[in-house]
């Protein structure tokens, strides 16, 4: 990858030689019909359906212990559920709409018509490389785009299935991949993509920002930040713990949308860590042994949670294992570990955890735990644990996230009808059902007039008698 990053901008095996290389293709057929968009779709699907096996041995090598069942239902399951979305809607989101001219510039037809933006670029995550580069290619293709993706250097024996799965779906010409370590994500960040998409973390994501900015490619960044879970007063912890812990466990925590923290009623600490232990031992009752319990993805990672629970232990927080062993070193896998009073300058408190950590913070009242969550960067989730109507209308009302689950955790990701994206520090933008193919188009203003036209009146000389009239008429 190094040669390839020292070849001139015009060689074909460049960086900007590739991108060129796509954008030439897109100009040579600048508006794929919808057939042609179906076509691309479903050959999408079925080389991820065919591919489903390998996909998911290959995510099991990249992390050392890897369930099927959670590659099947995070990674492929709802690539293929987003694609027959997409099939099902393209024609009516394909259709131009037809919008209102107004009394200034009648008789005039206002259209507005969405058209592809070129070639995307889209930067993949190691946490879920299936979901996270099919997903918004899916959506970039809808719009009836070409797309270069930057796989993560942390998955390879996933990106070379990847990369046979698109090779049988897509030309060269549509869709190109590309591997390589942060120097050459960094090149990727600041080519000249008609529209960037990024998925990791808010610091990158500013680097991300910072390298588009020259070229001014327009941005979507899916970054993540901490995610709270509120449990109110009125929901029994049992069945609170219940709802939470999957978004937890699943990929051992290793999610954007993970609950980092959970605010609880003070002095229901210990009933929470009671009940988490008795409901993780009922989903694993191997412990870090059974089966369905991932890894953490590498030795760097897994160092980074037990340095950040070892700091949190020696400035005197309460650490309480779910399991027996806690951990395994060797395999990196951990047990999830709840946490009291950690400190607030500790790392677990500043930093998004990405893991099995999870600290407890306890409240007097809903107005406190409101105004906690108010003082922090807005979050890319929120969760809010109650069967009161007034209070899931309050929290909904007063909270900014990037989305919100009431009684849940992590499905709202799942929601194909729905967009998904962030706030402030946690991303900007959104993909998912029709907000992605609306981000990966421009939508275009088309007005259409014909051999009559109203817009003589509003020209030089001014102050003639019918312009003071149409003033006094419209300026009301």
């Amino acid at each position: 990858m190094e040669a390839i990053r020292m070849q001139s901008s015009t060689d074909k095996f460049s960086l900007p030689g590739q991108l060129l290389r796509l954008k030439q293709a897109y100009q040579a057929h600048p508006m794929p019909s919808l057939d042609e968009r179906r076509t691309r779709l479903l050959q999408l699907k079925r080389a991820l359906l065919a591919h489903q096996q390998p996909l998911c041995e290959a995510l099991a090598k990249d992390y050392g212990q890897r369930s099927d069942y959670d590659s099947l239902i995070a990674d492929i399951l709802p690539c293929v559920m987003q694609i027959n979305y997409s099939l099902k809607r393209l024609k009516g989101w394909m259709k131009p709409q037809r919008r209102h001219a107004g009394l200034l510039l009648a008789p005039a037809r206002v259209e507005v018509h969405y058209q592809p933006l070129g070639v995307v670029g889209i930067m993949v995550p190691w946490n879920f490389p299936v979901m996270l580069s099919l997903g918004p290619l899916i959506g970039a293709i809808a719009a009836g785009n070409r797309a270069m993706l930057k796989l993560s250097e942390f998955t390879p024996h996933t990106n070379a299935v990847l990369r046979s799965l698109l090779a049988q779906a897509f030309t060269d010409d549509e869709v190109l991949v590309i591997e390589g370590d942060a120097r050459l994500a960094a090149a990727f960040s600041a080519l000249s993509f008609d529209h960037l998409l990024f998925t990791g973390s808010t610091a990158v994501g500013k680097l991300v920002m910072a390298a588009a900015a020259p070229q001014l490619t327009p941005l979507t960044l899916e970054l993540g930040g901490k995610s709270p879970c509120l449990i109110a007063p009125d929901m029994p912890m049992t069945l609170a713990v219940e709802r939470m812990i999957f978004g937890k466990s699943l990929n051992a925590g290793q999610i954007c949308v993970a609950p980092d923290y959970v605010l609880l009623p003070r002095g229901q600490e210990q009933a929470f860590i009671e009940a988490y232990r008795n409901h993780f031992h009922r989903l694993y009752p191997k412990g870090l042994e059974s089966p369905d319990h991932g890894a953490i993805i590498n030795a760097q990672q897994y160092q980074r949670l037990i340095d950040w629970l070892t700091e949190a232990e020696q400035a005197g927080a309460e650490v309480h294992s779910c399991a027996t062993p806690a951990r395994d070193d060797a395999s990196r896998r951990l047990a999830p570990q709840l946490l009291t009073e950690v400190p607030a300058h500790c790392q677990l408190m500043q930093q998004e955890i990405f893991g099995p950590l999870l600290p407890l913070v306890p409240y007097d009242s809903v107005d406190e735990a409101l105004a906690y969550i108010g003082a922090r960067p807005r979050p890319l989730a929120l969760y809010l644990m109650s069967l009161d109507p007034a209070l899931q209308e309050r929290v909904t009302r007063e909270t900014h996230a990037g989305g919100m689950a009431i009684n849940e955790s992590l499905f709202q990701v799942a929601a194909d009808d729905a967009p998904f994206g962030g706030v402030g520090p946690s991303g900007m933008g959104h993909y998912h059902g029709h907000e992605g193919f609306l981000t990966f188009s421009k939508a275009k203003t088309v007005l259409r007039r014909g051999k009559f036209s109203t817009g003589s009146l509003v020209h030089p000389p001014y102050r003639r008698w019918y312009q003071r009239l149409m003033m006094t008429l419209l300026l009301r």
